[in-house]
């Protein structure tokens, strides 16, 4: 009940050593948790910058160790900021932007332009205006109108927008189906099976200030094996054969997407991430061999693989309440002070989490648990089944493990709760890298407030 498992937790994640039970609290990065809580409140997302900077150089080395050119992107939108980003640059990974806001972040971070890449289904025109304008290294269009659209705004600057075209290649990953995003009835790509995948390399091709980089797909999000890795490059060699067969065109680069899975529970393994580098390159080098092409560099867009495991969230605990289920059946609710707004996944996907009583150890028997959030919803829950001890009550800490991907970054103000705080530990240091927002932020979005003298 008390280890934390290594495939799991981040790497500097540990329990104290010492006499007694509360001296074993969890310590990350040299610090103990209840000195952040103390310092900085709860909710509070706990991010290892060790963890993370040592995920992100083992995912570039392990890409740049085989036959092919590969370039990594980090995909921002599992978690950025600033302090983030310039991790990301420092490590020499590309990163991958899906929003102006995602973009203006890069900007003020200082991040390299020409390893930037741009995605999203729906990029307006002032995006795409600021993009160009920044000199962003490459775009992954998704309709025939984006093709239209940037090609008159990159003439409009003066400029060459380097494209990679996202084809729906028709491979639905083994996943949750609301984050399976290449079967054919979704919002993003070309489709290969009618060809407007390549159509939209014909208007790329054709338009003025457009250059083909590449071919794009992505198949889904918590993959643990590399199968569907191989029909999707299965299925973009053939198009960039068609491409060079119709249009003369060779293809330069393939870009195989993230997804790569993490595990946030013991009942999860995912691929070691030399063994998924590996897996990709093979699959892409012997597919080209096969259809005669020469090996382009492929890339892929891993986040949740690079931050998730890095970052706890660290809670404490309100009420805890024994229901009576009848039958003989009860059911025990430990209440923290955070929830859905802060952790949407479980809510959204039926996410499973680990959680662990942080601090302090227990004698106390297991009791099987649910966490759950404080918001007036009856859907607002943080683990569904977690085993704690009896003794949990009022005042101590939860840590729930591999937050890092998607849970600050799909944060709301559900009952006008503020978005949590994030710190990064090292080395016996926390610095605040996301401030929490406050009541009266929010209140200051609302224009019939009116302030008056000591106002809080």
């Amino acid at each position: 009940m008390h280890e934390l498992d290594r495939t799991i937790w981040s790497s500097t994640t540990r329990r104290a050593g010492g006499e007694g039970l509360r001296s074993q609290a969890i310590q990350v990065g040299g610090i103990d948790v209840r000195d952040l809580a103390a310092q900085h409140g709860t909710p509070l997302f706990v991010l290892d910058e060790a963890d993370f900077r040592e995920r992100a150089a083992a995912m570039r080395d392990a890409y740049a160790s085989g036959p092919l050119d590969c370039v990594v992107y980090y995909a921002g939108k599992a978690f950025l900021c600033t302090t983030v980003a310039s991790w990301v640059a420092e490590e020499g990974l590309g990163l991958d932007v899906c929003s102006g806001g995602e973009l203006a972040v890069a900007v003020a971070a200082g991040f390299p332009a020409d390893r930037i890449a741009f995605h999203g289904n729906n990029k307006s025109g002032p995006e795409l205006r600021a993009a160009l304008a920044h000199g962003v290294g490459r775009y992954v269009v998704d309709s025939f109108e984006e093709i239209t659209r940037l090609a008159a705004l990159a003439a409009e600057q003066g400029v060459r927008a380097r494209v990679l075209v996202r084809a729906t290649v028709g491979v639905e990953a083994h996943t949750h189906e609301y984050i399976a995003t290449a079967h054919e009835d979704q919002k993003f790509g070309f489709s290969l099976a009618n060809g407007d995948a390549l159509e939209a390399v014909r208007r790329v091709v054709a338009l003025d200030g457009l250059d083909l980089a590449g071919l794009h797909s992505h198949i889904g999000s918590q993959i643990f094996d590399a199968a569907g890795f191989e029909v999707s490059a299965h299925r973009l060699v053939r198009l960039a054969v068609q491409v060079r067969e119709e249009l003369g065109v060779e293809v330069a680069e393939l870009d195989l997407g993230g997804g790569m899975g993490i595990a946030y529970t013991a009942a999860d393994s995912p691929l070691d991430v030399r063994e998924m580098a590996a897996r990709l390159q093979d699959i892409v080098a012997k597919e080209c061999a096969d259809h005669g092409l020469p090996l382009p560099r492929i890339s892929v867009e891993p986040g949740r693989a690079i931050v998730g495991p890095t970052t706890f969230t660290l809670y404490e605990v309100g009420t805890v309440k024994q229901v009576d289920l009848g039958g003989g059946r009860s059911r025990r609710y430990v209440s923290v002070d955070g929830g859905m707004s802060d952790n949407i996944r479980t809510a959204l996907y039926d996410a499973d989490y680990t959680v662990t009583l942080a601090s302090r150890v227990s004698q106390a028997a297991a009791v099987l648990s649910r966490v759950v959030g404080k918001h007036c919803e009856s859907g607002d829950i943080v683990v569904r089944d977690a085993w704690l001890p009896a003794d949990v009550t009022a005042g101590d800490l939860l840590a729930v493990a591999a937050t890092g991907a998607y849970c600050r970054a799909m944060t709301s103000n559900y009952n006008y709760l503020p978005a949590p705080a994030v710190v990064a530990v090292r080395d016996g240091r926390s610095t605040v890298i996301l401030q929490r927002e406050t009541v009266d932020r929010l209140l200051a979005l609302d224009p019939g407030v009116t302030r008056s003298p000591g106002a809080g």
